[in-house]
């Protein structure tokens, strides 16, 4: 079974931010394997599951993910060869991916505490580009908390969401 985590801000005022990447590709996955969202409140977070997959969204915020994945990884019995954090990532242009297992944070805080919390960072990420503000200037945290565009959206869901499934 794999534990698939999608990194992202509860609240509807952040729904469609660039920050919540991880939540609208798992929610797209969700939708697409016909499961549906439960708040768990051992975890603080809303879970679906069947057979295969356990999918999790931590609804504290962002940077508070770890207690919530590894209170999940305790109670499912999730080895972390089978932890998968699905996340926005500045560093990749908009529109690229990476899925990697272990490296560093590359300073996402969603992840480096969900790496204090399980006691590793040998666990799988999906990586989604987001890209940096042109403007160096341009604060990044105002950035990432501002939404995707139309267009972009919709690379999301007809392009990068189709390689997580594969990758997954």
């Amino acid at each position: 079974m794999k534990l698939i985590v999608g990194l992202g801000n509860p609240g509807k005022e952040y729904k469609n931010n660039r920050h919540n990447a991880g939540f609208i590709l798992i929610d797209l996955l969700a939708e697409k394997l016909g499961l549906s969202w439960k708040f768990e409140r051992k975890f603080n977070a809303e879970i679906c599951k069947n057979e295969k997959f356990v999918l999790v969204k931590p609804q504290t915020f962002m940077n508070d993910s770890g207690l919530s994945v590894s209170k999940a990884i305790k109670f499912f019995k999730i080895d972390l060869d089978n932890l998968v954090v699905v996340h926005d990532d500045v560093d990749l242009p908009f529109g690229e991916f990476k899925y990697k297992k272990g490296s560093g944070t590359a300073g996402h805080h969603g992840v480096a505490d969900i790496a204090e919390k399980v006691g590793s960072l040998d666990f799988w990420r999906f990586r989604i580009g987001v890209g940096r503000p042109g403007n160096n200037k341009f604060d990044v945290y105002g950035y990432v908390l501002g939404d995707f565009s139309d267009e972009e959206f919709s690379i999301l869901e007809n392009n990068i969401f189709k390689v997580l499934t594969q990758k997954v």
